[in-house]
């Protein structure tokens, strides 16, 4: 027996070791076909799904590529910056579809177009199966265009909750929660078949944000009123005529049709075209300059490390901060913008992320840039005392805690299993899956959590320079906008990369004329690097590049019906620190 297993081993041994020298020929065979930028090109800017902070995982194969449409914010806002005073781009044609991203991510591709607009180049829109998102990126453009037949799918706006409670019940499950604030209910999506008072009040007010930005928006880029501009939404959604109009798109075109057009505007005989990341790829920023990095922190916070493949795992406090001291330890990095893209999770986690966060501010410039999301654990790694910069649209705050377990009892008697519990310790099965919390635990339970919650209150307060009672109404795990964030003295500036850049520039007293370098933290990786990678072992590598691609598949599937709530937090318990509620906003 002990034979075979060795035999087997030295079998998957010889078998990965085929895969990746394979794997390298093919890259260094292909690595040198960098794209190239033909004069008198449209640089098509091809956005669908996501549009993440951090670089995927790549395949440097052939056929294996993720695709494009996956650069990052940061990346697509600095091909659009090159691409604004490279002669061979005439044109800029967006074409957006089945967009993914949030309001505040929105936000800044919108005023990049804009930016791009400025050169005097036209900016096209053209739409296929468009909603209220995509139009919201198209009317950055001088012309909107879709085919004949499409449709316009813009209606307004809605918020949908999801509540479990009832399937939980029938399963046997029941989730036990306790937490400070009126507004910290995240455990409402599991305890309650409704939302509460609080949770309406809080969602009607994003849904004021977010649609009032949009019908502003639409109003300024079509050259209408608003009121004119909610008259229309309320008639939709629109076939091509009636998107026509209503003034909405400008023409009914087939593709080849919309370039023909624009061809003819430019005066060309004939127009390249090149999409965004074969752009990206053939122009990528060259070095030289004051290295500026840009160090993100996407998804939920947990302990630990990330299987590296899974693009998926979130803020790992054991990376960031890995990441945190290499920022820290690099004497060439002039400044640093963190970028936060989360909902929070573990409230350990998060403490031990904002202290490497704290000792990186005592040595380099550091600006804080809030994504789409960045509350409760999110909003707490940024509470080092720096400046902070928000959208309008960002969903910060939430400033708040509570405990979470499962109580698997009832479904354990459904399965016919039995646990036997033998304890030492008043308090020592606190977490156990098998009984509900008596009335000691949850007095214990919330003595703890309040303590946690006035340290949260109390940090917020020295980082903003607030009194803490000034602070603490602001709390109560109440999520706010940036519009409201900024009102209240938890964000200092509403803007984007842009304004991050101006910020760093002055923090770091580096002169205008000083071309910034922007680094990205973590930068591009392929499964060839993670396979040779010196930290962590072989074995666990390739075990990770085996199953990735699997854990990442089941992750797309969960976020399909759960939104972006952090499952991982809520399923490990403990002390959390996440934002109030899982929303998504069509």
């Amino acid at each position: 027996m002990r034979k075979f297993f060795l035999g087997f081993a030295v079998g998957i041994a010889f078998v990965a070791l085929a895969f990746i020298v394979f794997v390298a020929i093919l890259f260094f065979a292909t690595g040198n076909r960098q794209p190239r930028v033909e004069a008198n090109s449209a640089l098509i800017l091809d956005l669908r799904g996501d549009l993440p902070e951090q670089s995927a995982v790549e395949f440097p194969i052939p056929g294996f590529q993720r695709g494009g449409h996956h650069m990052t914010v940061a990346e697509t806002w600095q091909t659009l910056r090159h691409a604004t005073n490279d002669p061979k781009i005439k044109a800029l044609i967006i074409e957006p579809q089945g967009l993914n991203v949030g309001w505040a991510k929105l936000q800044e591709l919108h005023s990049d177009i804009l930016a791009f607009k400025k050169s005097g180049k036209p900016v096209y829109a053209y739409l296929r199966g468009a909603g209220t998102k995509e139009y919201y990126l198209a009317t950055a453009a001088d012309r909107i265009l879709m085919a004949p037949e499409d449709e316009l799918d813009v209606k307004g706006m809605r918020a949908e909750l999801m509540y479990l409670k009832g399937t939980l019940d029938k399963l046997g499950v029941q989730m036990e929660f306790e937490h400070v604030g009126k507004y910290k209910d995240a455990p409402d999506m599991f305890t309650k078949t409704g939302s509460s008072p609080e949770t309406r009040e809080v969602l009607n007010q994003l849904l004021d944000q977010f649609y009032g930005d949009f019908i502003n928006t639409v109003a300024t880029g079509r050259k209408q009123t608003p009121e004119s501009v909610r008259a229309i939404v309320d008639r939709g959604p629109f076939v091509g005529k009636q998107a026509v109009d209503d003034k909405l798109v400008d023409a009914l075109l087939y593709g080849e049709q919309a370039l023909d057009q624009l061809k003819e505007q430019l005066k060309l005989k004939k127009l390249e075209t090149i999409s965004v990341s074969a752009y990206f790829s053939a122009v990528k920023p060259e070095e030289g300059g004051s290295r500026v990095a840009l160090l993100v922190g996407q998804g939920e916070i947990t302990r630990g490390e990330s299987s590296g493949y899974n693009d998926n795992d979130g803020i790992r406090s054991v990376d960031m901060i890995r990441r945190l001291r290499q920022v820290r330890d690099d004497d060439s990095i002039k400044g640093v913008i963190l970028r936060v893209d989360s909902p929070g999770g573990d409230g350990i986690a998060s403490d031990d992320i904002l202290h490497e966060v704290k000792l990186l501010s005592q040595k380099k410039p550091l600006i804080i840039s809030m994504s789409d999301l960045a509350a409760s654990g999110g909003y707490f790694i940024a509470m080092s005392g720096d400046p902070i910069l928000a959208y309008p649209n960002t969903e910060t705050g939430s400033i708040g805690v509570f405990f979470g377990k499962a109580n698997l009892r009832g479904l354990y008697d459904k399965l016919g299993l039995n646990k036997e519990i033998l304890k030492r310790g008043q308090f020592a099965d606190i977490d156990t899956d098998y009984s509900a919390l008596n009335d000691t635990q949850r007095a214990k339970l919330r003595t703890e959590i309040e303590i946690f919650y006035k340290s949260f209150v109390e940090l917020v307060a020295g980082a903003r320079k607030r009194k803490y009672g000034d602070v603490e109404p602001l709390a109560q795990g109440r999520v706010w906008t940036g519009t409201q964030g900024k009102q209240n003295g938890l964000v200092d500036e509403l803007g984007g990369l842009d304004r991050a850049i101006e910020m760093i520039r002055e923090r770091a007293k580096l002169s205008s004329g000083d071309k910034i370098n922007l680094v990205a933290y973590p930068g591009q990786r392929s499964i060839l690097d993670l396979l040779f990678d010196r930290d962590g072992d072989f074995e666990t590598r390739l075990s990770s590049l085996i199953a990735g691609p699997i854990q990442t598949g089941i992750s797309a599937k969960l976020r399909e019906l759960t939104g972006d709530l952090p499952l991982g937090s809520l399923s490990r318990g403990g002390i959390l620190r996440l934002r109030t509620f899982s929303v998504v906003v069509k």
